[in-house]
This record gives structure tokens, C-alpha cells and sequence, in this order.
């Protein structure tokens, strides 16, 4: 019986990426009738079809689909063995791709600028993303470790906690709440906030807690990042609520004022996070470790 090989995988990859055999040739540094020679083999020994084509366009069929998702597979197992075996000679040499979402972002640089001083031969890529983008990352094993928020159940993710992270209801100094010591949370169902957008981790937690009082928040304006609502709300645009380790300039600064509500803090946590299935290479276990330290007490769970 006739195997696919890793070639065809590859060749494949690129034609359902495209979704062209022309532009597939060019990334592959090959000609078009090639391309298409190696997808005809693949569909002559599976005995399928895996593209159709309607008009001018290229489409894959449900075993296309199928071939695309094993072929991922297979290939992001073939790059971890090739960076895995490229990282064993040394933990102070290779490379830690990392992610970490926006609001976590201070913490995630001050961590990897102490563990780039121990380990300076070390080259760290640090990408910054909204929560959704972040998760896409891990579960696509694009990158080794992410640092953020709780993540959610049944995505084959094992998440380790490491530091608390306290929300807060923020304010300008010149607000009327500023300075009371004891503000109703119903007190804040007449204020309009500045909210992170759908799919945040920080959204998510200031919903559920407001719907679990029977409230629902006035929501005046959506935003993509943090300083983005720190802005706005000492424009005196409206109330926000933001990670207290994001807030330590402004407060100093007096540009912002945290507001005593009852129930907050909102007590989250931060995770250091990679797939349950991932083999770490060296330098992403060193970091984990780095991370976790001797001075925390990490819960460990594995999701999904």
C-alpha cells in the first residue's frame, strides 16, 4: 500500500492555504503542474477528491478538510522534534516564542527582562494579543508559552498560576465618588463605562460580576487596549475597570483614582500557560520554572 509523505503534506498545506495551486508554487519555489502532481497523488491514493473548483475558484471538499487538519498535525509535530533537538545542547542558546496578552503585558516584559539577564544568549519573540488571538496561538502551537488570564476548558491546555491579579473600578481624580470609603456597587449602575472588547478576559470578569449582582453595566464606548481606556477615562469619558499592576505611573501621577467599591478587588489570577501535549524545549521549561520561582504557590490544572 502506497504511503502520503511528508512532501505531499507539505505541498497540500500550501494549496489549502492559498487556496491556489499557482501562488502554492511560488511560496514552494515550484512549478504549477508539480504542485498539482503531487495533490493528484495524494487523491489517487486516497481515492477522494480534496479541492473542487467552482469558476476561477479553488475550494476543499470535506476530505480535504480532513487531509488539511492530519497534515497540520503532523507537521507542527515534525517542527517541535526539529526545535526541540536544535535547543538540547544548551538552555542559554535558542529561542522562547512567547505570548501574552495586552493587559499582562508590564508583568510578561519585567519577567522575561529578569530571565533575559540570566540567560542573555537567549532570542525571546514576545507577541502581544487580545485573549481570543492569544489562545488561537497555543492551541495552533505556534508559540511555546503564553502568560494571561484563566483559560477555558477543553482546549487541551495545562495552565499553572503564579501571581494574583486585582481588577479595580478607576476613575479621574475629579470625580464625585473619588474619596468615599464605601461605594454601593448599585451606586455604579447610573455610571457609563469604557470596556475592553468582546472576547477579553477582563470584560468577561467585569460582566459576570455585575450579573451575578443583577446588574448590567452602561457601557459608553468599546476598546482595543488598556491605555486606550486609561486615556479615556481621565478625559472624564467614563469609569473603567483595569488590571491594578497596569495602573502603578497613573496612580503615582495622580492622573487616575481608584474607586472604593464593595466587592473589589476582583480577584483573578495570572497563568503561565502551554499546550498539555507540548514537550518543552529547554529554554521554554527554564522559563516556566523562572516564572514559577520558589516564591510563589503555584495551583496547577490541566484543561481539557
Amino acid at each position: 500500500m502506497r504511503r502520503l509523505t511528508l512532501r505531499q503534506f507539505r505541498v497540500f498545506e500550501a494549496v489549502a492555504r492559498h487556496l491556489s495551486f499557482s501562488r502554492a508554487a511560488e511560496e514552494l519555489h515550484l512549478s504549477q503542474p508539480a504542485v498539482s502532481m503531487q495533490v493528484k497523488g495524494i487523491e489517487a491514493i486516497l481515492g477522494v477528491p480534496l479541492t473542487e473548483q467552482l469558476g476561477k475558484k479553488i475550494f476543499l471538499t470535506d476530505a480535504g478538510l480532513e487531509v488539511l487538519h492530519a497534515s497540520q498535525a503532523i507537521t507542527a509535530r515534525l517542527d517541535d522534534l526539529q526545535h526541540n533537538l536544535a535547543q538540547l545542547r544548551s538552555v542559554d542558546t535558542g529561542r522562547l516564542n512567547m505570548a501574552a496578552t495586552s493587559t499582562v503585558n508590564a508583568v510578561a516584559t519585567d519577567i522575561l527582562a529578569r530571565f533575559r539577564g540570566r540567560h542573555p544568549g537567549v532570542a525571546i519573540h514576545l507577541d502581544v494579543s487580545n485573549r481570543a488571538a492569544v489562545l488561537d496561538q497555543l492551541v495552533g502551537n505556534h508559540i511555546d508559552l503564553a502568560i494571561m488570564g484563566q483559560v477555558p476548558d477543553g482546549l487541551g491546555l495545562e495552565a499553572t498560576r503564579f501571581m494574583d491579579n486585582p481588577l479595580v473600578v478607576i476613575a479621574p481624580p475629579d470625580h464625585p465618588l473619588v474619596g468615599k470609603k464605601k461605594i454601593s456597587v448599585r451606586d455604579l449602575a447610573s455610571e457609563s463605562f469604557l470596556v475592553r472588547e468582546a472576547g477579553s478576559g477582563t470584560r468577561g470578569a467585569m460582566e459576570r460580576f455585575f450579573a451575578a449582582r443583577g446588574l448590567e453595566i452602561r457601557s459608553s464606548m468599546e476598546m482595543s487596549s488598556n491605555e486606550a481606556i486609561k486615556q479615556a477615562v481621565q478625559a472624564g469619558l467614563g469609569l473603567g475597570i483595569l488590571s491594578l499592576q497596569t495602573l502603578e505611573m497613573e496612580l503615582a501621577l495622580r492622573r487616575l483614582a481608584v474607586l472604593a467599591v464593595e466587592g473589589f478587588p476582583i480577584m483573578r489570577h495570572w497563568y503561565v500557560v502551554h499546550r498539555t501535549d507540548k514537550r518543552l524545549s529547554p529554554v521554554a521549561q527554564a522559563f516556566k520554572t523562572f516564572v514559577l520561582g520558589p516564591a510563589n504557590s503555584p495551583a496547577q490544572t490541566t484543561l481539557g
